[in-house]
């Protein structure tokens, strides 16, 4: 992690925290999900930049050495695609290879929806695009949280984020880096359900009396990395991502039916519980899929990986990710 460099970079209103390595041309912008920030690609970055490439990863607004506007309307796609792209501007980067995960990667569709021209390819991993511009359930005339609600109901994760303050207090309660354990370490591809009269801190204290076995690939380091950040900031901005998901919707209407024209790769774990919500695979295998993305070359499916696939088997996806920009890189 030494050869990382910070900054600080002013970009679309706010100060956006940057991690990077490498000066080559060619340049990987990383976009991490929830509950994550740049680190979450510290194994690519370093890999990538031995193998010729810059790595760029930001802290997304809300998150981490970022700045975290306190309105809930400030964390639309409309933002965070605004935030990469003054991000990119204010470091003279002009195209890049776009990398992203969970949330981020909802965000790299965005960007190569709105900004094509700031892509040269894509490589994304966990959530699929789809047609409803959102995730699955995808019902183009239903918006989003009422879809997930009819299918998984009130207590499925994205519902119970959504009212302010309720479950930043029940993740604080529950203890930070028991929080990080819970959520790194799960294998469970079932949908994550958190009962009312439970919450994280419930299921926390499940096993908060013996000692969690970290994975090989997850240390107390990393863990306590997390912690120390999000002790700080708090889980407000990441959680507001959520509460964003109907006006994301409405806001993103004019661009109802329009494709993802870059070249795209699309890895995910086969015990990842997006791979897992009904009808994904289907949409995935069974030409759903290709049809809003006509330029997917390769989807890969990582056998007995989870949801956080880039820290669980870091090289495989750091070579997943060169073999495909590879083809699109100047000699």
């Amino acid at each position: 992690m030494e050869k990382i460099e910070h900054a600080t970079v002013p970009t679309n209103g706010i100060n956006m925290h940057v991690a990077s390595v490498g000066d080559s041309p060619e340049t990987i912008l990383f976009i991490h999900g929830f509950p994550e920030l740049w680190y979450s690609w510290r194994h690519q970055m370093v890999s990538l930049a031995a193998l010729g490439y810059r790595a760029v990863a930001p802290d997304l607004r809300g998150y981490g050495g970022t700045d975290a506007p306190p309105c809930v309307g400030s964390y639309t796609a409309f933002h965070m695609v605004g935030d990469l792209v003054g991000m990119l501007d204010a470091l003279g980067i002009g195209q890049v290879f776009v990398v992203g995960h969970d949330w981020g990667a909802l965000i790299a569709w965005y960007l190569c929806l709105f900004r094509p021209d700031r892509v040269k390819a894509l490589v994304n991993t966990s959530v699929p695009w789809c047609p409803g511009r959102m995730w699955f359930p995808s019902d183009p005339e239903r918006k989003p949280l009422e879809s997930v609600r009819a299918m998984f109901g009130d207590d499925y994760y994205v519902c119970r984020f959504q009212k302010p303050g309720e479950m930043e207090e029940d993740l604080a309660k529950a203890g930070i880096a028991k929080i990080f354990q819970l959520f790194l370490t799960s294998r469970n591809p079932g949908p994550l359900i958190v009962p009312k009269d439970l919450g994280f801190s419930g299921m926390t204290k499940l096993f908060q009396d013996r000692p969690v076995d970290l994975p090989s690939w997850l240390t107390d380091d990393d863990i306590n990395y997390y912690a120390a950040e999000f002790s700080r900031t708090g889980f407000t901005g990441g959680l507001n991502y959520y509460r964003c998901l109907d006006l994301n919707w409405e806001l993103s209407a004019p661009w109802a039916g329009a494709r993802i024209e870059v070249p795209v790769k699309f890895v995910v774990g086969d015990l990842d519980l997006v791979y897992h919500i009904p009808g994904v695979k289907e949409y995935i295998h069974g030409g759903g899929f290709k049809q809003v993305a006509p330029n997917l070359e390769e989807v890969v499916v990582m056998e007995g990986v989870a949801h956080f696939l880039q820290q669980e088997k870091p090289e495989e996806v750091t070579a997943h990710i060169h073999d495909f920009i590879k083809k699109f890189s100047s000699p």
